[in-house]
């Protein structure tokens, strides 16, 4: 079957090429479920894989196959599963656990382990291929109908992650009722996170490099955020309109924001970076006012 690959690492090493077709007994004890592919979602992180930034090939091969956003259809099951059945949609979970303690209570996304495992992007083939094979418990199924849109649940659960963990680490306080919050990207893992925050009933601000009116910008307009462009306002001149940001969420991928954001960010907020920058950027700041 044919698979898009890349040798980690190595930029411009991106081809098609062919590879075995997966088999159930790949899997032992009779737990296999082999997934026909249907859609595979691409973002930054594939990009950044594409142009050897970061990217590590599984154990025994010399290539990676890319795509960590993938919906597929079960075709076959081994004689052991009975949580799912074919023709079911499922969405694969993109970390396998490893190790640490994390891993072993079920929070492979909080590893300390130095090497983890990422289908398509660390140590684990991807999707962007014709079928795969994995375990029952490593796949979640999707109901008929939002198989349309099932795609964006590994993108939706970096954001609710993000959010989640915001609302969690604020526990601290007793007390916390954000009111404003500023999303830095209007990508993909903008827009969902702009769609998380406003169903949370927060006044949102959205921050994109390009001027509107285009697609994204009048997407986010419609979910009743309000949209500027950098290039127009810049976050810092931003903030005394719209602000204090209770909660920001960086999803650019450009780093030295980070530190731009911190200066705008309210009192007992929280600055959720949601980005993976694999580049060596460095940026001079006023250190002194970090704290």
């Amino acid at each position: 079957m044919k698979a898009i690959t890349v040798i980690p690492r190595t930029p411009k090493s991106q081809t098609l090429r062919e590879v075995p077709e997966p088999t159930l007994d790949q899997i032992p004890d009779g737990r296999g479920v082999l997934v026909k592919i249907l859609r595979v979602g691409l973002d930054g992180t594939d990009k950044e894989i594409t142009a050897g930034e970061y990217g590590g090939a599984p154990p025994g091969s010399d290539f990676l196959i890319q795509g960590h956003e993938g919906l597929g259809v079960v075709e076959e099951v081994g004689a052991n599963v009975t949580e799912f059945a074919p023709a079911d949609h499922v969405v694969a979970i993109v970390r396998h656990p490893g190790s640490s303690i994390y891993d072993l209570i079920g929070m492979a996304d909080m590893t300390t382990d130095t090497d983890y495992h990422e289908h398509g992007i660390n140590l684990l083939h991807g999707f962007l291929t014709e079928r795969y094979v994995d375990r029952p418990e490593y796949l979640v199924k999707i109901p008929g109908g939002l198989a349309d849109v099932a795609v964006l649940l590994e993108p939706t659960s970096v954001i609710e992650k993000g959010i989640a963990q915001a609302f969690e680490i604020q526990r601290r306080l007793r007390v916390w009722k954000p009111q404003r919050a500023a999303v830095l990207g209007a990508g993909t893992i903008g827009l969902l996170a702009t769609l998380g925050l406003r169903l949370r009933g927060l006044d949102v601000t959205v921050f994109g490099l390009d001027a509107a009116r285009y697609l994204n910008s009048d997407l986010v307009q419609e979910i009743g955020a309000r949209y500027v462009s950098t290039k127009q306002q810049s976050l810092t001149d931003a903030a005394p309109d719209h602000g204090p940001f209770d909660l920001i969420f960086e999803c650019t991928g450009y780093s030295p924001l980070v530190f731009e954001a911190m200066q705008v960010l309210g009192k007992n907020g929280v600055l959720v970076l949601s980005s993976v920058t694999g580049g060596s950027r460095t940026v001079e700041g006023p250190a002194d006012a970090i704290n």
